[in-house]
């Protein structure tokens, strides 16, 4: 009973990040000295220090609504609104942005400058000053915000990177309706507008989710899945809601690296957590040009496969034949159909050699010696998006462990930071398996195939199959 309360208690926690990560309309994740920091609507807003365990923190001042946050350079501009979006009684409201050296409240550094007004809009204006999105085109070193609500259009115009504030004579353009805490995010050619859809603010019943077009101009038009221009309220799916928590609201983008891409969002209402809005980091996957939000991996039990060749990782021990053998076709059609056991863990495991052992890749047979338990480990922490796991073979301690050596085995758990794991959901789909750390080693490594049945440790290639891996859930 006690071990199917953790395991519910890992579950519950995974729809979002631990700690106490309640915040509403969070800005874009900002990496700052080793933390992480994110503000929303009406609060400082949030900090960690390893991207999963989430606490107040994050300083602002002025408060205001819907803010975003963007580094250039070795600056940090972020901006919010004030009043707006029917906030206050009424769509009147002003887009404001300031800087600060670091986010980091006990640095000598940390200070914002005196915010400046980019945007405003009137009683009666055809768009709300709120929600604030921030853009720094690659291809241009070109600035932009976007902002608006469902009053009205969304709209986009351009600031100056060096003061933060308006570009001098240039207009507004409208970019899109039906949708608020507009994004725009570059990719691969094209220029993503991201859009939430739906109703905010209404807990449990919030329909907010992430649409977005794409267009190969920076100011649109944005053209969705099917053709629709989200200037007339089109917009392809990004992020719907869960079973289990729904109001997916305000796309922030983190690239990591290349191939290893994070969404970060609301919940309007995480029922697993009183049905407060919290903050949720998902992997962000590229599906045939288009952006959608990936899951959270779940504990299990799993074989690991290598992309390479489609070969499972496995315990380097000696293969034991099932009972058995070939059943032809010439069976006699009236013999009663049964099902087959699978091997089981009793059947072998002692015939296993005791204490450290090799670790390959093999052909996947769904054997004892290729069944692998992953779980969370709550008290190593995590990074950002995920908790740490440990790897081991089904039923037993055996552990998959970073070596010295730079290789892998299997080794009694101790909960070693070498027996500690970092899953990535890449932006193709596959997943990325990086041990916390290397004993003797500071450069960062992962599980790569360097031959098809010979697993070891070294850097990552996006580019190379050699440096993914899927898993295939299974029964227990």
């Amino acid at each position: 009973m006690i071990l199917a309360g953790i395991a519910a208690l890992i579950s519950a926690s995974a729809l979002a990040q631990v700690g106490k990560p309640y915040i509403h309309d969070p800005s874009t994740i900002m990496e700052c000295d080793g933390k992480y920091y994110t503000f929303g609507t009406g609060v400082n807003g949030l900090m960690s220090e390893d991207g999963w365990n989430w606490h107040s923190g994050a300083i602002r001042p002025h408060h205001g609504a819907a803010p975003d946050a963007i580094k250039i350079g070795d600056r940090y501009l972020v901006g919010f609104s004030s009043t707006g979006g029917g906030l206050g009684g009424g769509h009147a409201g002003n887009i404001l942005t300031m800087w600060t050296k670091t986010l980091d409240p006990s640095s000598p550094d940390f200070g914002y400058t005196e915010p400046r007004v980019v945007a405003s809009s009137n009683v009666d204006e055809d768009c709300d000053s709120i929600d604030i999105g921030l853009f720094l085109d690659p291809t241009s070193g070109r600035l932009w915000c976007s902002f608006g609500t469902y009053f009205g259009f969304i709209r986009m115009c351009e600031l100056d990177p060096v003061t933060g504030g308006r570009k001098e004579g240039t207009e507004d353009i409208d970019i899109a309706i039906d949708c608020e805490a507009s994004d725009i995010i570059y990719n691969d050619g094209w220029y993503y507008l991201l859009g939430t859809h739906g109703t905010c603010c209404d807990g449990v019943n919030s329909t907010y989710n992430i649409v977005c077009g794409r267009s190969r101009n920076v100011t649109g038009p944005f053209i969705d899945n099917v053709g629709r221009d989200m200037i007339k309220g089109g917009g392809k799916m990004v992020v719907p809601a869960e079973q289990r928590a729904v109001g997916a609201g305000h796309f922030g983008r983190e690239v990591l690296e290349e191939g290893v891409e994070k969404v970060s969002f609301h919940w309007e209402a995480d029922f697993d957590q009183s049905g407060r809005s919290v903050l949720v980091i998902r992997p962000l996957l590229w599906k045939n040009g288009w952006p959608v939000a990936g899951q959270k991996f779940e504990d299990g039990l799993y074989s690991i496969l290598s992309e390479r060749r489609g070969y499972a990782l496995e315990l380097s021990v000696d293969f034991v034949r099932l009972a058995g053998g070939m059943r032809g076709w010439w069976a006699r059609e009236d013999e009663t159909v049964i099902s087959l056991e699978d091997q089981k863990l009793e059947d072998v495991v002692a015939l296993w050699p005791e204490g450290r052992t090799g670790v390959r890749i093999g052909d996947n047979m769904f054997r004892p010696h290729q069944k692998w338990q992953i779980e969370a480990v709550p008290e190593a922490g995590g990074f950002l998006g995920g908790p740490y796991v440990k790897i081991v073979i089904a039923g037993t301690d055996r552990a998959l462990t970073a070596t010295a050596a730079k290789e892998v085995e299997a080794a009694p758990f101790t909960g070693a930071p070498e027996q500690l794991w970092r899953l990535d959901q890449l932006t193709d789909g596959t997943w990325r398996i990086m041990p916390k750390s290397v004993p003797g080693c500071t450069e960062p490594l992962c599980l790569v195939s360097i031959a098809d049945s010979t697993p070891t440790l070294g850097k990552f290639d996006f580019n190379s199959d050699n440096s993914k891996w899927s898993f295939t859930a299974l029964k227990y």
